[in-house]
């Protein structure tokens, strides 16, 4: 199912927004995750800086096979060998990986997606217990130069009940600012699941 029009820049304007090395650490990826699953990988901004900051596996999934075409083409070119790029709808589907398989999850400007809990209950399935699911979404701003119409536009608030409803938890240091034009959520699947 594809996710609804996201409003998502041409990449070059995309990539001027973040430093995804930086971005990523600030959500908690570092070397001591061995396997990442990300939820649309566009133009794979945030899958090659992920490949180069985890020890493991990316497996990055998306709806589009030019983005797919995309990503595996840039691989290479950045020396990155350690993503597994794969063609599916993870919304209808699911993304085939294993329960309690993932360090962590990646679900960036996805969650204006008609079925937000669908996508957060996938991210909590395959993370281990202590595992974090990672959300960036734009800001809730109509002056924002692109994103999703405003009437489908995700609240910081709105992300954190979905993911508290799929059995994530939240605490208020895990909201990250990322100026200007987008916020970012860090959530934890409790070590008991």
């Amino acid at each position: 199912m594809k996710v609804r029009d996201s409003g998502m820049p041409d990449e070059e304007m995309w990539d001027a927004f973040f430093s995804p090395e930086k971005t990523l650490a600030l959500l908690g990826l570092d070397a001591g995750m061995l396997e990442v699953a990300e939820f649309g990988c566009g133009y794979g901004t945030f899958t090659l800086a992920a490949a180069r900051l985890a020890r493991g596996t990316v497996h990055a999934f998306d709806i589009e096979p030019e983005m797919i075409d995309r990503v595996r083409r840039k691989c290479p070119q950045e020396g990155v060998a350690n993503v597994r790029l794969e063609l599916r709808d993870f919304v209808a589907d699911g993304t085939g990986l294993g329960d309690g398989s993932m360090d962590m999850a990646l679900l960036f400007n996805i969650l204006h997606h008609e079925e937000p809990v669908t996508l957060l209950g996938e991210a909590f399935r395959i993370l281990r217990p202590g595992g974090i699911a990672a959300v960036i979404h734009w800001n809730y701003d109509p002056s924002t130069p692109r994103g999703p119409a405003m009437e489908i536009r995700s609240r910081p608030e709105q992300c954190i009940a979905w993911a508290e409803q799929a059995g994530f938890t939240f605490q208020a240091a895990d909201r990250i600012d990322f100026k200007p034009y987008h916020y970012g959520l860090r959530f934890r699947k409790p070590t008991g699941h």
